[in-house]
């Protein structure tokens, strides 16, 4: 290492916001972090992976020899759309009373920079990784997955990974993920024969089809949830005739379905399901399904165990282990080791004047390095 001055969780987090990393996040924003690791005795390895239309994405794998249990942090430098509104620039980085303002400042620009500055704070630790995606906003097909392929190249095996994502709900420190629900999409396109409505008999409305299947899927009750999760959910997103006539039977109706799913449930067997209501209904309709991620779940014990008492330590508040929320890059990471989710309060993630408090920033370095030293006492 060098004499470099070490990170402040502040300033870092400034120079990433002002870094513009919308989703597929490449350059000056890693730019920002490599400079900030390497001081501190990183081997940083930035590649590109992938190509159009879900490529090219930069990642970083950064790494720290040491003895002891490997910890991993892992987490995202790319952002969405800041959109219209914002009170000053969404990439200004500034500072409003006690808030600092910025696109990424929670979601998650905000804890990258909590768990670089939390390593400059500890004394003694073992080896230490950070997984950096700049495509976990977006398609997430050549972010983290790429990643995880480059880790077993290398042989960088964590035994313990973080996820910074913003996990706090009602206040900072309340809520660590251990686990999330599986996401698939499924399209139905089932196909008519067009003509006109005086005519029906010289005509296929596919519509009463597509209604009787979906009537099916609407009263099917998946399950009813367990201990760590809550009831898997169908939910139809889009209904799509576009017919512009009034008497013209259509030619095709179609419809998009998301189901969230717990660990009771598989997407394959999911999408198999769902194309066998529809079969029965509109035999010879299109189904399709993707497949975001399936449920996981890390049991509480070891991680999650440090996790609870370096929060409480620093906060004096005791987590809630949840499975709430949507996907996060965990889903793939949990294939690896024990993975937990813990970062800032998730108001205004995505929002316009998204904005986290300095005092968060420096609670969440606080527990980063607790975390950390307590992995390495292990």
């Amino acid at each position: 290492m060098t004499d470099a001055p070490m990170p402040d969780v502040l300033t870092l987090a400034k120079a990433l916001i002002r870094a513009d990393s919308v989703t597929p996040a490449a350059g000056a924003v890693f730019d920002v972090l490599a400079a900030a690791l390497v001081p501190m005795g990183f081997a940083v390895d930035r590649f590109i992976a992938g190509d159009a239309p879900d490529g090219p994405v930069e990642n970083m794998l950064a790494t720290r020899a040491g003895k002891g249990p490997h910890l991993a942090f892992a987490g995202h430098l790319d952002v969405v759309p800041p959109g219209e509104g914002w009170t000053t620039s969404p990439w200004s980085g500034e500072i409003r009373g006690d808030l600092l303002y910025g696109r990424g400042a929670v979601d998650m620009k905000g804890a990258v920079a909590a768990f670089v500055a939390a390593i400059a704070r500890v004394d003694r630790s073992g080896p230490l990784s950070l997984i950096i995606t700049g495509d976990e906003e977006g398609p997430a097909i050549h972010g983290t997955r790429a990643l995880i392929d480059r880790m077993a190249v290398r042989g960088v095996a964590p035994d313990y990974i973080v996820v910074g994502e913003p996990t706090s709900s009602a206040r900072f420190g309340d809520m660590i993920k251990i686990g999330r629900r599986g996401s698939v999409n499924i399209w139905i396109d089932v196909a008519g024969r067009q003509g006109h409505v005086a005519y029906p008999h010289l005509a296929d409305n596919p519509i009463p089809r597509l209604i009787a299947a979906l009537a099916e899927i609407e009263g099917l009750v998946l399950d009813t949830g367990n201990r760590w999760f809550q009831a898997s959910n169908i939910e139809v997103t889009d209904l799509t005739v576009g017919n512009p006539a009034h008497n013209v039977i259509p030619a095709r109706a179609a419809a998009r379905l998301s189901i969230r799913f717990n660990d009771e449930q598989r997407g394959a067997a999911l999408i198999e399901r769902i194309a066998g209501i529809v079969a029965r209904h509109a035999p010879g309709a299109s189904v399709t399904g993707k497949i975001s991620g399936e449920a996981f779940l890390t049991e509480p014990g070891t991680l999650s165990a440090l996790a609870i008492a370096a929060v409480k330590a620093n906060t004096g508040i005791t987590p809630e282990l949840s499975t709430t929320g949507g996907t996060s890059d965990a889903r793939f990471l949990s294939r690896l080791a024990p993975t937990i989710e813990f970062g800032l309060v998730n108001a205004t993630m995505h929002q316009v004047d998204e904005a986290v408090a300095i005092a968060d920033l420096d609670a969440l370095t606080a527990i980063y390095a607790d975390m950390i030293a307590r992995v390495a006492a292990l």
